[in-house]
């Protein structure tokens, strides 16, 4: 786990979001190292939806602020937050099942090169298949072909894909909405083989699950929601799951709270 003197990735600062009366978030503090996993658990209604969804320009935050690498930021919309390295992978995936990988990976966002004359742009089509076959062997993961369509794909495939799409434009932060609900034994396995491969890869990973099993085996740190706050942070390496259960169901914790 990297040391509390390493300035974090992605700090979140006392950030409040409100829907009519309806109080989302409540001055959440929340901070991302690189290469590190922060598992983010709490009961359906906590505000952890709503937390990503700020972060990753969705929604904007009424007060606090969000820095990337000690600098304060303004994440307008979810192409602002692509910007500044932060990928967002919610639980639909969005992926195209008619079309390729490398179609998926680039999709919206397509490489291109002059080409004939007059010159014209034309798809780099090589180039998309390089840092395609690039980020997949960084991520570690067995695909059938770069070019078979999607739709043929395992859930643990789909899920790999849609992570890959995430690094290739050179992500600092990777958010994952429950990556494992719905997978079977072997294919939960491959998928946190990915989580772990992005870690040592050296991008942060916000793991949002209600697999406890998960946050143990991938988290460095476990931060829990509970009423639209974070209200404890927890080392899987010293916490049991009762302990966790019992922080988002509100039991006894630490209070990250002064």
């Amino acid at each position: 786990m990297p040391g509390a003197e390493t300035m974090p990735l992605l700090e979140v600062r006392g950030v409040a979001k409100r829907f009519g009366s309806v109080e989302a978030l409540r001055g959440v503090d929340l901070r991302v190292h690189a290469a590190e996993v922060v598992a983010l658990l709490g009961d359906n209604g906590a505000g952890k939806s709503t937390l990503i969804k700020t972060i990753s320009g969705v929604h904007q935050p009424d007060s606090g602020e969000i820095l990337v690498l000690g600098k304060a930021v303004a994440i307008p919309s979810p192409r602002a937050a692509s910007a500044l390295g932060i990928e967002t992978v919610y639980q639909d995936l969005a992926l195209c099942d008619n079309l390729t990988v490398v179609q998926n990976l680039f999709l919206g966002r397509e490489l291109r090169r002059f080409s004939g004359w007059p010159l014209r742009w034309v798809p780099a089509r090589r180039q998309m298949v390089e840092r395609a076959t690039e980020v997949v062997r960084q991520l570690g993961t067995t695909l059938p072909s770069l070019h078979s369509q999607i739709g043929t794909m395992s859930g643990g495939q789909r899920q790999a894909i849609a992570v890959a799409r995430a690094m290739v434009w050179g992500s600092r932060l990777v958010i994952l909405d429950e990556p494992t609900a719905a997978l079977g034994v072997e294919q939960t396995a491959n998928v946190r083989r990915v989580i772990r491969n992005l870690r040592a890869s050296g991008l942060g990973v916000i793991l949002i699950t209600h697999n406890m099993q998960d946050a143990f085996a991938l988290a460095d740190r476990i931060v829990v929601m509970r009423q639209g706050r974070a209200i404890t942070e927890m080392d899987p390496k010293v916490v049991t799951p009762d302990q966790v259960v019992g922080a988002i169901t509100g039991g006894s914790a630490i209070s990250m709270e002064p």
